[in-house]
């Protein structure tokens, strides 16, 4: 610590005292001591006058003193602000990309691989680790080599020089996956530039799809022709969903709804996830799967499946009373209007309580076929099931639907939800949806609930239930008892 010398203490305060020093004496030469020299008196007023011009300046010099420290306060508050400003962008930035790359991971359908310059693999996908049939593990910073065979990493080897020289590269060909099945492959290879223009990793996108039998011998021009006719792999075609229903070859997942209410004794609430089994233990994502059965118009048939599995294994198995399962519906199923009298027909035969099963509609869906999801609606209800709608946004068209539409629970949609903890636009979205949901008596969950600081403020809010990877992520039904 720096001392300061007892002059440097009283220095601010010597002119006060000379100046004060002076006016007393001149006071006491005016009242108290006649015939005082007249050059005396001038003496003292000549000090008491120089004691003054000297305080003034002192107090500029402390005035300008405090405006640049003033200053400097204002310019580090400022500095402090745009950190923590950066921080928040930061933290909100690394959230978002989790989020994207748990959906890719999850969703999407083409394999995606990630290599850095040295050709070492930095990320890979579900469906890049489920076409080679290995884990993480066996993947993670391993060259492609090493990890697949040389068919499969032969074509990388010829276009490296094109990808390291900044160019994105396009081919097709015909590859057979680790479980010996022919595809047409469509490979894209994208460098990665950084800021300095180099590249320093590049990115795979492989895509594969079914060739005709006549093609499965044919040369690559002719598989060039022939790529946007093929779309679907050998064994997901209509005929081979048809199979996997009347075979059970789907599995149920459930992912637990966290109630936010902690005094209130509020049921157990799930929601029904589905897989589809490829051989032995190996499951395909719905990402994969789900848009082909709805191509093929077959997603009635499959919810029929969902509904008749859930009912046999809520007949068979114990949960704690009250619990409730949320169901997905199709928007083909909506238009099916004998859906609700074969929900019906199971719920008698199994005999299970009817408010056990929660049955969920995307906003989506609804909007694009209003009349029919509201006379759904009404019909599933009437038999004593509830009825949700899922991904609520905040705007005209959702406030209208759910004066349209009798539900019991909403899902307010995960893009808003995640962010509540740095965007104060999606934090009030997210309140005003809920205030309207409960003002009308509609219960409320919150997607993709990631992190605790998003269930505190979902809790501040009043939000009844909390969904996502931070709350729980999916399981086999079969562990849940």
């Amino acid at each position: 610590m720096h001392k300061h010398s007892p002059f440097s203490i009283i220095k601010p305060y010597l002119s006060a005292s000379f100046a004060i020093t002076a006016i007393v004496l001149l006071v006491t030469a005016f009242y108290f001591i006649s015939g005082t020299a007249q050059h005396w008196i001038t003496s003292l007023w000549g000090i008491l006058i120089m004691t003054i011009f000297v305080m003034i300046g002192q107090i500029a010099h402390a005035t300008k003193k405090n405006e640049s420290i003033t200053a400097q306060l204002i310019n580090t508050k400022e500095r402090l602000a745009n950190e923590i400003k950066h921080r928040l962008w930061a933290e909100k930035t690394t959230s978002e990309s989790k989020i994207q790359s748990q959906f890719v991971d999850e969703n999407f359908p083409v394999l995606l691989a990630y290599f850095t310059i040295a050709q070492r693999c930095g990320y890979h996908n579900r469906a890049y680790r489920n076409w080679l049939g290995l884990n993480a593990n066996q993947i993670d910073g391993q060259f492609l080599q090493d990890f697949s065979g040389d068919e499969f990493s032969k074509s990388l080897k010829n276009h490296m020089k094109s990808i390291l020289a900044g160019e994105t590269v396009f081919n097709e060909r015909i590859q057979k996956s680790a479980k010996g099945i022919l595809y047409n492959l469509t490979e894209q290879f994208i460098p990665h530039v950084d800021g300095k223009k180099r590249v320093v990793g590049f990115y795979t996108l492989y895509t594969p799809r079914a060739p005709e039998k006549n093609q499965i011998s044919a040369t690559a021009d002719s598989l060039s022709s022939q790529a946007n006719k093929n779309l679907i792999g050998p064994e997901l075609t209509a005929s081979r969903i048809v199979r996997a229903i009347e075979g059970d070859e789907f599995r149920l997942y459930h992912q637990k709804i966290l109630s936010l209410k902690t005094n209130a004794n509020v049921p157990d609430l799930y929601e029904v996830l589905i897989r589809m089994s490829e051989e032995e233990n190996n499951l395909m994502p719905p990402g994969t799967f789900l848009p082909l059965v709805e191509k093929f118009k077959m997603m009635p048939r499959l919810d029929r499946w969902v509904v008749n599995y859930m009912m046999k294994w809520l007949s068979t198995h114990q949960t704690t009373p009250g619990t409730k399962f949320c169901v997905n519906i199709a928007k083909d199923t909506l238009l099916c209007a004998d859906f609700p009298a074969f929900v019906r027909g199971q719920l008698q035969q199994n005999k299970i309580p009817p408010d056990a099963l929660c049955f969920e509609i995307e906003e989506s869906d609804a909007l694009a076929n209003p009349s029919a999801t509201s006379v759904f609606a009404e019909k599933i209800r009437q038999l004593g099931c509830l009825v949700s709608l899922c991904s609520i946004s905040y705007n005209q068209a959702s406030v209208n639907l759910l004066k349209k539409i009798n539900v019991d629970i909403i899902k307010i949609d995960g893009s808003l939800v995640y962010n509540i903890s740095h965007d104060e636009k999606d934090l009030a979205k997210v309140t005003a949806i809920n205030r309207i949901a409960h003002t009308i008596k509609i219960q409320t969950v919150a997607e993709l609930v990631e992190t605790e600081d998003i269930i505190v403020k979902l809790r501040e809010i009043g939000v009844d239930f909390a969904q996502g990877f931070g709350v729980a992520r999916p399981r086999p039904l079969n562990e849940l008892e």
